[in-house]
């Protein structure tokens, strides 16, 4: 079940009644002032996310994309909402453009800004009503599903989570009622990955592999005593055991980029935009494909215009690790659907709001295609 509405977010929460979405996953604007888009000139205020927190239930997290530029901003306006900054998760990626000035002459060699290759997400939670174990027993909020999102041991490019996936993998629900993994991997980091040669090199892989178990040792790198991090929890009284941080960027969650025939999927009767026009590339005084807002950039044209598209995988790992099993998923800041489409598969409600009547209709196509698509199955 999926709701989908028009307006600003603010306004369309006040209808809905306190504590009664289970997750917020989003990708809002990021105040770069992308494209001259009017939606895009802030990032979302105090009363926006207020609003969230209120339908939020205790315990629930948030999961909000953010600019490089402009993260703090959103992070402290999240945070003087009432919510509690819990973590940073950055999503790295090799395809980026800088948006750089460079300079001639004897000041050749120099520019005035770095490559773009990654984006920020702060996870934030709603305050728990008493214990973290009351409230995941009382709302099925106020923890990550850990288990729902290791990472496979093996160092090959899997996506992301191997054989864990969730109770609707390949669109098909076992009668079960609790979700299950084929096999234990890695504890999920705040850290994810878009699988490119550039993102790889940065975490080559060592001889030791990426599986090996280890004894904890008496110091860590920084000659202080105590437990390693990366300890799995074991019987009182064993041995502790703990997983080596090694090997390559497949031991990060992996996805790759999104593709322009997932982002088109469900728009068959809508007209091809070109990629000029998608990002502003040949409008007066428009970054277009090297504005960092753009993401990978983009080298052709798609139905869905929307510049910002995330893939549907990480979406679908996003809203997993933070939403309990049968739970509601919003997004106020919708844009073309994404994380509609990726709470449906994952088998999750949705509700989604959106301010642009075009991307609306995007969204709609895009979820309702899903939708149907698995009714199905």
């Amino acid at each position: 079940m999926y709701q989908l509405h028009m307006g600003k977010c603010e306004s369309i929460l006040k209808n809905l009644p306190d504590n009664s979405v289970d997750s917020i996953v989003t990708d809002p604007p990021y105040g770069l002032n992308f494209m001259g888009k009017k939606w895009d000139y802030q990032v979302p205020t105090v009363e926006q996310w207020a609003e969230c927190l209120r339908v939020l239930k205790p315990g629930g997290h948030l999961l909000a994309f953010g600019g490089s530029r402009t993260y703090h901003r959103l992070a402290v306006n999240i945070e003087d909402a009432g919510f509690e900054i819990r973590d940073q998760i950055m999503w790295l990626y090799g395809q980026g453009f800088p948006k750089s000035k460079n300079l001639t002459g004897e000041h050749e060699g120099k520019g005035t800004a770095l490559k773009p290759a990654h984006e920020p997400i702060v996870m934030a939670k709603k305050p728990s009503q008493g214990t973290v174990e009351n409230t995941v027993i009382e709302f099925g909020t106020g923890a990550l599903n850990i288990n729902l999102c290791r990472i496979s041991g093996n160092d090959e490019l899997s996506g992301g989570s191997g054989s864990l996936l969730s109770h609707v993998r390949d669109g098909k629900i076992p009668e079960c009622a609790e979700w299950t993994g084929s096999e234990e991997g890695r504890w999920p980091a705040n850290v994810m990955h878009d699988g490119s040669d550039s993102v790889l090199e940065a975490f080559p892989t060592t001889k030791s592999g990426s599986n090996t178990i280890k004894r904890a040792s008496g110091s860590d790198c920084n000659g202080n005593s105590g437990p390693s991090l990366n300890r799995e929890s074991r019987p009182a009284g064993s041995a502790q055991l703990f997983y080596g941080d090694e090997g390559s960027a497949a031991r990060f969650f992996y996805c790759a980029k999104v593709s322009r025939t997932e982002r088109d999927e469900g728009l068959d009767r809508f007209v091809k935009v070109s990629a000029s026009d998608m990002t502003g590339g040949r409008k007066e005084g428009s970054a277009g494909l090297n504005d960092p807002r753009a993401g990978a950039g983009r080298t052709s044209g798609a139905k869905n215009d929307h510049p910002t598209v995330k893939p549907v995988a990480l979406m679908r790992y996003l809203c997993r690790l933070i939403t309990p099993l049968g739970g509601k998923v919003l997004d106020p800041f919708m844009g073309s659907g994404t994380t509609g489409k990726a709470a449906l598969l994952e088998g999750f409600e949705f509700i989604g709001i959106e301010l642009d009547p075009d991307y609306l209709v995007t969204a709609a196509a895009r979820i309702g295609h899903t939708y149907k698509t698995l009714e199905a199955v």
